[in-house]
């Protein structure tokens, strides 16, 4: 296997409503930013990730590709999921050895529309529809079955807020006291914020990965697992494919000093310290995580890159981080980072 570091990352400053900028000129920023920080211009292999029910029209990350430049011609790929799936993709093409650099990219601007509406026929546009089911009456569903202490969540909520008010990136929250129910059992602040934003990441192998970084940080392990889509199918209250993921990409290997996850609700964090099997002195989500800034299908690739910044910036040496698809985490996506 290939070393592949990640060099760079990016992100743009998040809001809660439209801005009045178009993909590309959300992206463009972010782009700009990891080429000066790397002093590349071009790329080995591009991938993004996007979701076109967010933009409300097909093919619509071709549209985004004017903030690349793509002329010359590229080597581009996209998936129509989270970023980061798509840096798992171009992981995946640097491991072929013909080229040893990666420009992976996520966005999606979620105060368009109904994003609970959007979710619900994006995931399931035949069976379950119909049922009226979306993506708070799932959460609720697994809260109800995770079956956690009222103060123990409102303590997750209270800490992601926090700490996301140190992030400049992220949304500026308050506290969850008094608080109404969204979809019982979960309150309106147990519910991620609606969220407009973007990211970018700069895959790299080899010596070039320590020429552009002073502290790259080293892909060590990465793998993703899914389960059945229906819910009778699957115990909610654990999560047997982030287990099962956590696993092979290597996490007991060694301490996790910062952990970032995918967590969207402040049950899912429970769910998935059990299943990474994360230790008591492990960080998380010192950014805030996704109850601080959730722009939908760019928050796991964030996930990975503020991970990836806390090797950076030399205040860890193992991190992890998580990505989450599709209902009641049941698609997940564990990297290992190591300096």
């Amino acid at each position: 296997m290939r070393d592949v570091a990640i060099v760079a990352f990016a992100q743009t400053r998040h809001t809660d409503h439209d801005t009045g900028l178009t993909e590309p000129e959300l992206i463009l920023p972010v782009i700009n930013e990891v080429k000066e920080r790397t002093g590349l211009k071009r790329f080995g292999f591009t991938c993004s990730g996007s979701c076109d029910y967010l933009a409300g029209a097909p093919f619509s990350f071709v549209s985004a590709l004017d903030a690349l430049g793509a002329w010359p011609p590229i080597s581009e790929s996209h998936v129509e999921m989270d970023g980061a799936w798509a840096l798992y993709e171009a992981w995946v093409r640097l491991q072929h050895g013909d080229i040893d650099s990666a420009l992976v990219y996520g966005f999606g601007k979620s105060s368009l529309g109904d994003l609970n509406k959007i979710m619900t026929f994006q995931l399931d546009p035949y069976y379950l529809a119909p049922l009226g089911l979306d993506q708070l009456s799932y959460a609720a569903l697994q809260a109800n079955a995770v079956g956690a202490d009222r103060k123990e969540l409102d303590e997750i909520v209270r800490r992601s807020r926090t700490d996301g008010r140190s992030n400049p990136y992220a949304l500026d929250l308050p506290d969850p006291d008094g608080a109404e129910f969204a979809v019982q059992p979960l309150l309106k602040t147990d519910v991620p914020p609606i969220t407009d934003g973007a990211a970018a990441i700069v895959l790299a192998t080899g010596d070039l990965a320590a020429r552009l970084c002073p502290h790259p940080a080293y892909i060590r392990g990465i793998a993703h697992r899914i389960e059945p889509h229906y819910l009778g199918m699957r115990d909610l209250a654990r999560s047997v494919s982030a287990a099962d993921a956590a696993r092979a990409a290597g996490i007991g290997k060694g301490p996790v000093e910062v952990a970032e996850l995918h967590a969207q609700f402040p049950h899912e964090e429970l769910i998935l310290r059990e299943a990474l099997e994360l230790r008591g002195d492990t960080v998380i989500n010192p950014s805030g995580g996704p109850l601080a800034a959730n722009p939908v299908m760019a928050t796991g690739l964030i996930r990975i890159g503020e991970a990836a910044r806390r090797i950076h910036d030399g205040t860890a040496v193992r991190t992890v981080a998580h990505a989450a698809g599709g209902p009641c985490l049941q698609h997940n996506l564990v990297t290992v980072l190591e300096a």
